[in-house]
């Protein structure tokens, strides 16, 4: 009786191994779809995707990380010229950038403009215009508005006696001479100076 338990139970063994073999078998000869790398995972997507990204960036001269840098105020020229159409009530100057830094770099939104006046400093307002970031290539140029309300009352009005920028996102600042004309004296309840975002004015080269 104790002989034909043990053959029972030796048979069942067997039987246990010749199964769990017979698995290994088949997930060997048809293994699952293995998980997306670290690599992948870490970068948030296949190399379809990552193409994808990176062509958004791809030709700018962007840093190693894909990344444009913001444009320093010592790598950019800064100029400005008067751009008024004669008959015009409104002023225009054109501020220019020119990249002279050696790499490309980004100018986002919106430069700082303050008039220094006879009568004080005088900051532009913002004209509310969408902003979007340039990518300034090494040699090329870029320029923006700034418009103001054009003395036509006979009087000297109020001289302007410098014109200082900052380009965005930057806090040191460049100063040029006025190009433009005087401004009329005012009560505050006339137009005000304003400046547009980067690329309001012109195309660039």
């Amino acid at each position: 009786m104790r002989a034909t338990k043990l053959t029972v139970a030796a048979l069942a063994v067997v039987a246990g191994l010749s199964l769990t073999a017979c698995r290994n078998d088949d997930i060997a000869a048809d293994p699952q779809p293995a998980a997306s790398s670290p690599a992948e995972a870490s970068t948030g997507g296949s190399d379809t995707d990552k193409g994808q990204e990176e062509g958004a960036v791809a030709g700018t001269g962007s840093n190693e990380d894909g990344k444009v840098d913001d444009c320093r105020t010592d790598e950019l020229e800064v100029t400005a010229e008067n751009v008024t159409i004669d008959g015009d009530t409104v002023g225009t100057v054109a501020v220019t950038f020119v990249n002279g830094g050696g790499r490309d770099c980004a100018l986002t939104g919106y430069a700082g403009v303050d008039l220094k006046t006879d009568a004080g400093s005088l900051s532009a307002e913002r004209t509310g215009e969408e902003a979007p970031s340039v990518v300034l290539k090494d040699g090329k140029s870029v320029s923006f508005a700034v418009t103001y309300p054009v003395n036509d009352s006979g009087g000297s009005g109020v001289d302007v006696t410098g014109l200082v920028v900052t380009p965005p996102n930057e806090t040191k600042s460049v100063t040029l001479d006025w190009p433009g004309t005087s401004l009329p004296v005012t009560d505050g309840s006339g137009t005000p100076v304003k400046v547009g975002p980067i690329g309001s004015a012109g195309q660039g080269g």
